[in-house]
């Protein structure tokens, strides 16, 4: 087993992850999403897709069993472990424009999406190559008319979620910035690489 790693509040990082290997995204604290990219290390142009996913899902609560696909109908991760069962792939990374518009009142910050784009660039991907994230223990519940609200995470201290990469893939994970995805409050998410 390897050393757990710290992503510390409203920040975020890249890394490799090779086929076979298992990543495990914890909330230490609780009540802390984590926004998570996975592209195809030999090919940035094939990236995780929200759509091909839920397609393939027939459901929009992904969990244990399920696979995230890329844009290209590839498994490129599939979760074989998770103690929340409680996550989001419909919303976007934020990011100075997304903070404008709901948190107009409060200090702008760049967000998952700067973060990532930081993270993400020394591999050579960029702005315009991040789509949708799979926002690990976020709560985005959606009513009867289709209204999606964000309530705080159901996430306790300890938590996880644990993921086999199907492909040698680059990584891009955050502990997200928003207020409301994380219950008022900014923690630290950690991994670990098996």
């Amino acid at each position: 087993m390897t050393d757990t790693i710290e992503i510390a509040e409203r920040s975020g990082t890249a890394f490799r992850l090779s086929a076979g290997q298992t990543l495990t995204v914890i909330d230490p604290r609780g009540m802390q999403v984590a926004d998570l990219l996975a592209y195809n290390a030999d090919d940035i142009a094939e990236v995780i897709s929200s759509g091909r996913t839920l397609d393939y899902a027939e459901t929009i609560r992904l969990t244990t069993g399920h696979t995230l696909y890329s844009n290209r109908s590839r498994p490129m991760l599939e979760i074989i472990a998770d103690t929340v069962g409680v996550h989001d792939f419909l919303l976007t990374p934020c990011s100075y424009a997304t903070f404008h518009h709901f948190y107009p009142d409060l200090p702008p910050h760049r967000g998952c999406f700067g973060n990532l784009a930081a993270a993400l660039a020394p591999f050579d991907i960029g702005e315009d190559q991040i789509p949708i994230a799979f926002n690990c223990f976020m709560n985005v519940p959606v009513d009867p008319s289709g209204k999606l609200s964000v309530l705080p995470p159901i996430s306790k201290a300890g938590d996880h979620i644990q993921f086999r990469a199907a492909m040698d893939l680059i990584i891009g994970l955050t502990a997200c910035s928003a207020p409301a995805s994380n219950g008022g409050s900014f923690k630290p998410i950690e991994y670990r690489i098996d």
